[in-house]
């Protein structure tokens, strides 16, 4: 029935009820208005208690807001330090900074160094020139920047940049900046024209220009004048600094005056002193620290000293009239406890004789010697290359079995019992051909990286020499990108020998590795964890506690200190006060085990201003956080879907690779920047950039080489191969390793042809005349053990 006549039935009213009110018909009376009472008590509760809740919330943001603004703004913080960078060589950074630190200075007074302390503004602040073309200064300078300050000159045009106010060297600090991690920047315009006109169409254009190369809430600033430099430093002291999250990880120095103090008691070592201001936490006098570029080093002690710049008036005064020849006074004096101190340990020292058995008694001597005399008299047969001890464990049954095969059958390498695989082969003592790479001519070498004998000092070489080094390494280089993981088989070794090391796999992904197999003596010098995670989040927590306690060796973050280094060797320490004197040098705390020595795994990635190749097991130079490091890394894939990875020969342009050293164990998140020194040149080169992914020395790179044969009859699924190998005795050996082809045809090999290393293989398909036969070999790499630690040895 329609119209308005149509029935209308009521809306249902207990959609937005609870099931208790729902179900309140069916209760009494006398408990129906106990349950409406509680109801309304329940509902009062819970919006007092949401009430509290979120007025307790505000309070901890409100408290931690004013804690971090106390912290870098108020009487205890250390200065803020200014780092400016022109962005192209024309720009005047001289100029730019007398005229900052005479805005900060009081009127009638001169700056007598970088750090001021103004009573105008509130603000202490420490003003850096970074030095155009010196880019490992530049790099050491924004590390520890409070505020990066790009002074661009308006008047300037660079024809080499994509930009016209950023020249190259600009561009190549500006992506090392974005990778190390940027803190809070702005953009300072020079060299604006005086009509009003004029000046802000320039502005506008310099704006336009810059915006896309910096961070959205980048700010632009002209300064020129003493109102524009009074405007930024205004807004500059109200702003709210961002610096990288690594860095508020550690506590970190940065020096204001450096000092050598000899060691009478060793004449080769010193004590190094660094004054400055301790920042983002508390330092333990325990505690390791890290000196920038020359090792990790202990303390001896800690003196806490009385602050030489205070944001007060009348004290500021006196500091003007410092005198840096005098000491400064000392309040407090911490001295490290042998008991309680980290140890400076760096590499593990293993037992030789841990391994080793008891003397054996009196009975089991004669009883060994009886077994010995009835091993002589049953004459057994063993495969070759078996010692005696392996041959121990073989049993009888399996002697007699394998008697009536013929000899060349031991030959063969046998398939693992659950994937086709060579048995750990590589663990036999083959002493002759530990490092065959080096015994072989260049060009038959798989790894060029491994043939020591070919690559010489590069002091010891000629001109003419490093050149043809530097166009073999090319032409490897192009030959990789061409006909990866391919090798030739000598004709002068046999393959058996020449790639002992080698085994195959079924499958790459599926198939067993033990990552205990085989491992190299290095592994005996580094330290694991079983669980890193659970680890570095113990590490943290420590440190964590540490500092919330303030126990009585602890200097707070914001003092003036003076660390004492100990044990520091005396040719670094002179090296480091020269180096002081154009950039400030960076002691940072180390947290526990990161002195240790491991296996860590980088993302990186090749910079796009370096075109070199970059062959592994090279020496390069890693910038991990604060942190420096001399390091032969080698390079893999990353396979998320397998626990093996492959190896790469070269670091290739265009995509992340993960790049594996023997190190010190640092933990993430931490920035990396990859340097190397170029020849004939103080200076190093940016070569990759990237980030610390992991420290697992399990982790299981493999390296694969392709060996390569050519059909000479086929007939269908038969084919008869040459060139992959030169003797029958290799083709036996290699036997159980599947082979493929580049059309996509899998195949085994059923026999060797000939006295010259044909082999007759049959395939799942027709095979193509044009078709190349080829056979997968694997075996496990590992990194360079670096010939020494630190940078600034090679100065």
């Amino acid at each position: 029935m329609g119209g308005s006549r149509a029935q209308v039935n009521k809306a249902h009213k207990s959609r937005f009820s609870t099931k208790s009110s729902r179900n309140l018909h069916k209760t009494s009376v006398k408990d129906k208005s106990r349950i409406a009472k509680s109801e309304r008590n329940v509902a009062k509760g819970a919006r007092a208690a949401r009430v509290q809740r979120n007025k307790m919330l505000r309070d901890q943001k409100r408290a931690a807001l004013l804690k971090e603004k106390r912290a870098s703004t108020g009487i205890a913080s250390p200065p803020r330090v200014v780092v400016l960078f022109g962005l192209s060589a024309s720009v005047n950074l001289n100029s730019m900074t007398e005229d900052l630190l005479g805005q900060l200075a009081s009127e009638g007074t001169r700056a007598l160094s970088s750090t001021v302390c103004s009573s105008e503004y509130r603000l202490r602040t420490t003003v850096l020139q970074a030095p155009h073309g010196d880019l490992l200064s530049c790099m050491e300078m924004a590390k520890v920047a409070d505020l990066i300050a790009f002074v661009a000159s308006a008047s300037s045009l660079c024809e080499e940049s994509t930009s016209d106010y950023i020249d190259a060297f600009g561009s190549q600090c500006l992506s090392v900046f974005r990778s190390v991690g940027l803190p809070s920047t702005v953009v300072l315009i020079r060299d604006l024209p005086a009509e009003p006109k004029k000046r802000q169409d320039l502005k506008k254009m310099c704006i336009s220009c810059l915006t896309a190369e910096f961070p959205e809430d980048c700010k632009f600033y002209p300064a020129d004048t003493k109102d524009e430099l009074h405007k930024f430093l205004w807004l500059f002291k109200e702003q709210r600094l961002m610096v990288p999250h690594w860095r508020n990880q550690r506590p970190y120095l940065m020096s204001q005056k450096v000092d050598v103090l000899a060691d009478d008691g060793n004449s080769g070592k010193c004590t190094l002193l660094l004054n400055g201001y301790l920042r983002a936490h508390s330092l333990s006098v325990n505690q390791l620290v890290h000196v920038s570029g020359a090792g990790d080093f202990q303390l001896c002690k800690i003196e806490n000293l009385k602050d030489p710049f205070p944001l007060n008036a009348r004290k500021g005064r006196d500091a003007m009239e410092f005198d840096e020849t005098h000491d400064v006074e000392v309040i407090r004096t911490l001295a490290s406890d042998p008991l309680k101190q980290e140890p400076l340990l760096v590499e593990n020292v293993p037992d030789p004789l841990a391994g080793e058995q008891t003397w054996p008694t009196e009975a089991e001597m004669v009883e060994a010697d009886q077994n010995q005399k009835q091993k002589r008299l049953k004459k057994r047969t063993l495969p070759r290359g078996t010692s005696e001890y392996q041959a121990a464990w073989i049993v009888d049954g399996t002697d007699e079995e394998d008697s009536d095969n013929d000899d060349d059958a031991d030959d063969g390498m046998v398939l693992d019992q659950e994937e086709s695989g060579f048995p750990g082969y590589e663990g036999t003592n083959n002493s002759d051909f530990d490092d065959d790479e080096a015994s072989l001519n260049f060009r038959y070498s798989d790894d060029g990286t491994e043939t020591e004998s070919v690559m010489m000092e590069g002091e010891n070489l000629t001109r003419e020499q490093i050149e043809d080094e530097i166009k073999k390494i090319k032409e490897a280089h192009a030959e990789d990108e061409e006909f990866p993981d391919e090798v030739d088989t000598p004709l002068d070794v046999p393959a058996r020998k020449r790639f002992a090391k080698y085994r195959g796999l079924k499958s790459f992904r599926t198939s067993s590795w033990d990552p205990k197999e085989s491992l190299p003596p290095e592994y005996a010098r580094i330290f694991s964890f079983d669980n890193f995670a659970r680890t570095q989040k113990h590490v943290f927590a420590k440190a964590l506690k540490m500092e919330q306690d303030g126990t009585d060796d602890c200097v707070t973050a914001g003092s003036y200190v003076r660390l004492h280094i100990k044990e520091v060797p005396a040719g670094i320490a002179h090296r480091l006060c020269e180096i002081a004197k154009t950039v400030p040098l960076i002691a940072s705390g180390l947290l526990q085990h990161e002195s240790k020595m491991s296996v860590l795994h980088f993302s990186v990635k090749k910079h796009d201003s370096y075109d070199a190749p970059i062959k592994a097991k090279e020496e390069l130079i890693f910038h991990v956080g604060f942190r420096q490091f001399v390091a032969r890394p080698i390079f893999s894939t990353d396979n998320i879907n397998s626990d093996k990875h492959k190896m790469e020969r070269f670091l290739h342009a265009g995509r992340f690779s993960v790049a594996s050293i023997y190190g010190p164990i640092c933990f993430p998140p931490l920035p990396l920047i990859v340097l190397k020194s170029v020849e004939g040149s103080i200076t190093s080169a940016v070569v990759a950039v990237g980030s610390l992914r992991s420290i697992d020395p399990d982790r299981i790179i493999l390296k694969k080489i392709i060996l390569t044969g050519y059909p000479q009859r086929v007939s269908k699924k038969k084919a008869t191969v040459r060139y992959m190998f030169h003797n029958p005795e290799d083709v036996r050996w290699f036997k159980p390793v599947e082979v493929w082809t580049k059309c996509g045809r899998r195949g085994r090999i059923k026999e060797p042809v000939g006295t010259h290393g044909a082999l007759k293989c049959v395939f799942n398909g027709v095979l193509q005349q044009h078709d190349t036969v080829c056979m997968s070999l694997f075996k496990r790499a590992y990194p360079k053990w670096p010939e020494h630690r630190f940078p600034i040895l090679d100065a």
